[in-house]
């Protein structure tokens, strides 16, 4: 018999019959899930029996698993909710897969922070997307750290929420700070919604995205090493070279800078592992100096470009530069002062003669 038609046989025994897109929703978040993790998220989601979780045999195919799993589900008279809370608990286990935005959210002038409730501002939260907007579905969840998860499939006012892009909220209540996954349209109405809930004034974005959501925390909540005083430089080994071949006060001096390079980059970038950034963008805007006599560049529009480094852990590439002889040292602080100012989005603007780095946006 087909899986569908032991659901249909399910739901004349149970007197439910389990949304189509419920179903297909959930059998795509099981099939995104490594085999040797189903059990594990599954135990996890507290949705299905332990019974039922025995009867599940992880070692067929997939696509069978997720049969299984709905049928199950079907049993329990599984809702979107349910289906939500898997996703969710599926993105938080892989949650590097998103890109982070990071924001912060202020108080007014004199205004003092609150006592946090969380009831409280789950409440505010729905009604003030809802009263916007009446198809959106919202999940919470609450983790480690004070993070609160939240989940929102955004429909529209004529069609049903799209559970497939999902936006993904992580909020820090004793915090200002929120990291929100990619999102366009809704933007305003999310940010009002946060701003409501959590009693701030406003809320801006910070200019820093990664795909690392621990590091940018680390960032932000200033939890990454960089203590300068505890740096002792040690001794290099020299090479295998014989003396009589090369002046041994070249070999030295070769020593100084090495170590000299050792302390400027020991000081720049500190003792413990960099927070994971993928890429940092600058933005140039600057006059072209050019002879006036030449008639080349000469007009007063500032010449652009936009310049961007990548890699899969920039900051740590960085620090590699110097002791490698690929860069002088120390670096330029363009390009080190990411975690400190805590954006990797710049723009570079030209005032008084000399090239000065801002912020993009507020």
């Amino acid at each position: 018999m087909s899986a569908s038609g032991r659901r249909r046989r399910g739901a004349l025994n149970s007197g439910f019959t389990m949304d189509e897109t419920v179903a297909e929703y959930i059998r795509r978040t099981v099939l995104k899930i490594p085999r040797h993790e189903i059990m594990e998220m599954l135990t996890m989601w507290e949705f299905l029996s332990k019974t039922q979780l025995q009867t599940i045999n992880v070692h067929q195919i997939k696509e069978k698993i997720s049969q299984e799993v709905v049928e199950l589900c079907e049993e329990n008279s599984a809702s979107i909710k349910q289906a939500a809370i898997l996703d969710m608990i599926y993105n938080h286990t892989y949650r590097n897969k998103k890109v982070w935005t990071v924001y912060q959210m202020t108080k007014a002038a004199g205004e003092e922070t609150d006592s946090f409730n969380l009831a409280d501002f789950k409440y505010k939260f729905k009604r003030s997307l809802r009263s916007a907007l009446k198809n959106v579905t919202i999940n919470f969840r609450e983790y480690e750290d004070n993070a609160i998860w939240i989940r929102i499939a955004w429909g529209t006012q004529y069609t049903k929420p799209n559970q497939y892009k999902a936006t993904y909220v992580v909020y820090h209540s004793q915090t200002p700070y929120v990291f929100i996954s990619s999102l366009r349209s809704s933007l305003p109405l999310l940010c009002q919604a946060l701003v409501h809930a959590s009693s701030y004034h406003d809320i801006h974005e910070m200019e820093l995205r990664s795909r690392c959501i621990d590091s940018l925390k680390d960032i932000v909540f200033k939890r990454y090493s960089q203590t300068f005083q505890t740096y002792h430089p040690r001794p290099l080994q020299e090479r295998n070279v014989a003396p009589e071949k090369v002046d041994p006060r070249i070999i030295q001096e070769n020593k100084r800078e090495k170590e000299r390079i050792q302390r400027v980059n020991q000081e720049v970038f500190g003792e413990g592992l960099q927070p994971k950034i993928e890429f940092a963008q600058y933005k140039l805007e600057t006059m072209f100096k050019g002879e006036p006599e030449m008639d080349i560049l000469t007009e007063k529009e500032p010449f652009r470009c936009v310049v961007k480094f990548s890699s899969p852990h920039l900051l740590e590439a960085l620090k590699s530069l110097a002791p490698a002889g690929m860069a002088d040292a120390p670096l330029s602080p363009l390009l080190t002062c990411i975690p400190q100012k805590a954006r990797n989005y710049f723009k570079i603007k030209e005032r008084k003669g000399i090239l000065s780095a801002s912020c993009l946006g507020p």
